[in-house]
């Protein structure tokens, strides 16, 4: 198929020392309460409990002190890294910070249109290019491995930007060092296939070697077995899905717009963004490009952040 375009403070109140009745009497003819001191000092009424950096404040305090939103401050924190992050790699704006991710992911279908005649009994992976959210976020995903360029490692790490790895191991097998890095920063690497193929031509065998193989090597290389596919070109049949939900795969992104150094391609009729859109970038330079996956980046997040939107991690939704 060819596709078309997530104690209550306690405290005792101290009491007035009783006074003998010799004692009331006497001082009841001065208009005077009974003194703490026995004199004619007026009464003053202690406080409830010490101030604070007085001795005795620890063990006046009754339950633990107010709990620091240490989640608020790590995200203020960042937001300022980023601040100063956006201006040292030329970006027009800062980018807008993803809200938290949600405690339950969304529940992933296929997309309509894109499912697979005479498979609906069949439990395969969902097929689809837009997570299911309210929020304004959207999610960058980038693939094959052919460019590997240290300036987008520090970049993406310096401005917080969260994105996912499509690898095809033909491209990537000359140096894993590389996005062994890439995997340490956080981001999850993924298959995109051993050898970047139009699988629907391929026979059954041969699609298993192209899917789980790569699933193999990416185990082998970076100690675990992705659970996200991207086919090639977006394209796929039954045997594809099968093939690779029988080797670990639970789903598999699409894409609705393609970023470029210098322009968007936009798969949907309104030729705009929307909540939960996966975009679709490759590991790209000067050679293919005339530009470089910084440049890329600049581009692709001035067009998300103009539209009032974040980049948000997909594995987060997915």
């Amino acid at each position: 198929m060819q596709t078309v375009r997530q104690n209550e403070k306690f405290s005792v109140k101290p009491h007035r020392p009783v006074c003998a009745l010799a004692a009331a009497l006497l001082v009841a003819a001065l208009a005077s309460g009974c003194a703490d001191g026995g004199g004619d000092t007026p009464v003053r009424e202690q406080p409830a409990s010490p101030a604070a950096g007085r001795p005795g404040a620890a063990a006046a305090q009754a339950g633990p002190a107010p709990a620091v939103d240490s989640r608020a401050e790590e995200r203020k924190q960042q937001q300022a890294a980023r601040v100063v992050a956006a201006k040292k790699w030329g970006l027009a704006q800062v980018p807008l910070a993803a809200p938290e991710p949600p405690a339950q992911k969304p529940r992933i279908t296929t997309r309509e249109g894109f499912e697979i005649d005479g498979a609906e009994d069949e439990d395969l992976p969902p097929v689809f290019t837009t997570v299911p959210t309210k929020e304004r976020i959207v999610f960058l995903t980038m693939d094959d491995g052919a460019e590997k360029d240290p300036e987008l490692l520090r970049m993406m790490t310096e401005l917080n930007i969260p994105y996912s790895a499509f690898l095809s191991d033909y491209e990537v097998n000359d140096d894993y060092g590389y996005f062994a890095e890439m995997q340490k920063r956080g981001v999850t690497l993924n298959n995109h296939t051993l050898n970047h193929p139009y699988l629907p031509g391929l026979s059954a065998a041969e699609q298993r070697e192209e899917i789980c193989g790569e699933q193999d090597k990416i185990e082998e290389h970076f100690g675990k077995r992705p659970a996200l596919f991207r086919p090639p070109y977006g394209n796929y049949n039954g045997d594809t899905l099968r093939i690779a939900k029988s080797c670990g795969v639970k789903a598999v992104p699409l894409w609705a717009a393609e970023a470029f150094p210098d322009h968007m391609e936009w798969r949907e009729w309104d030729q705009d963004l929307h909540p939960g859109d996966i975009i679709l970038t490759h590991f790209r330079g000067q050679s293919d490009w005339d530009a470089s996956m910084a440049d890329m980046v600049r581009h692709v997040m001035k067009t998300v952040t103009d539209k009032g939107y974040a980049v948000a991690r997909l594995e987060d939704y997915v």
